[in-house]
């Protein structure tokens, strides 16, 4: 559901190109609206709207805006259509949990947390520079990708996105992905394993101890 709303500037802040596509309107239109909100004094000088920049497919870059919790209240007010209910309130369920994060975020824990994750992630990395020689040594062309790779897969399996927009249990989540990861390599390294299958044995173990975490989440 956060996938609706992000940081910018450690602010909750959605877009008009992903309302535009979630509620069915074109984004000129979009565009057009609120730009004709800003024609409101007052809602100009609060700078709950401010004009930013995308790219689409093609490379070409296009204008949008950024908006924070009231530019967005405010726009959609007269939204009306099949899904405008829905949309109106996953997105203000969205806002709710960026905002709660963010509050987390100013709190000693989540500053303890993220810096010992990043201690773990630091070990992790050497731990697939390990790999990588060693996939290379199995005739693997493309192992510089397993930072990559892996680094998806704890995100994933932790329930992360962006790891600077994750909460305290989510980051403890990733730290243990990470670690066990990181043992799962050293592991297959040391009893030969090819590198594609030791991958195969981290998803499998990353996936019990997900199953397991959320059981106990809901027991």
């Amino acid at each position: 559901m956060t996938e609706l709303v992000y940081l910018k500037n450690d602010e909750a802040v959605c877009d008009s190109l992903q309302v535009a596509e979630k509620f069915g309107k074109r984004h000129d239109n979009v565009m057009r609206a609120i730009s004709n909100l800003l024609k409101n004094e007052e809602i100009e000088n609060r700078k709950i709207f401010r004009i930013s920049h995308h790219k689409d497919a093609k490379g070409r870059t296009y204008e949008k805006y950024i908006m924070n919790r009231k530019g967005f209240t405010i726009l959609v007010m007269g939204f009306n259509g099949k899904d405008a209910v829905h949309w109106k309130l996953m997105y203000s369920d969205a806002f709710d949990q960026m905002e709660a994060l963010i509050k987390e975020k100013a709190t000693q824990t989540w500053v303890e947390t993220r810096k010992a994750g990043k201690l773990t992630r630091r070990a992790e990395t050497d731990t697939i520079q390990k790999l990588v020689e060693y996939a290379k040594g199995q005739g693997s062309t493309h192992a510089e990708m397993l930072y990559m790779t892996y680094s998806k897969l704890a995100n994933k399996m932790a329930g992360i996105g962006k790891r600077d927009e994750a909460t305290v249990m989510q980051l403890n989540n990733l730290s243990l992905m990470e670690n066990i990861i990181l043992h799962v390599i050293d592991t297959g390294i040391l009893t030969g394993k090819h590198y594609k299958e030791i991958y195969q044995d981290c998803k499998k173990r990353l996936e019990t101890v997900k199953d397991l975490a959320y059981l106990e989440s809901v027991a």
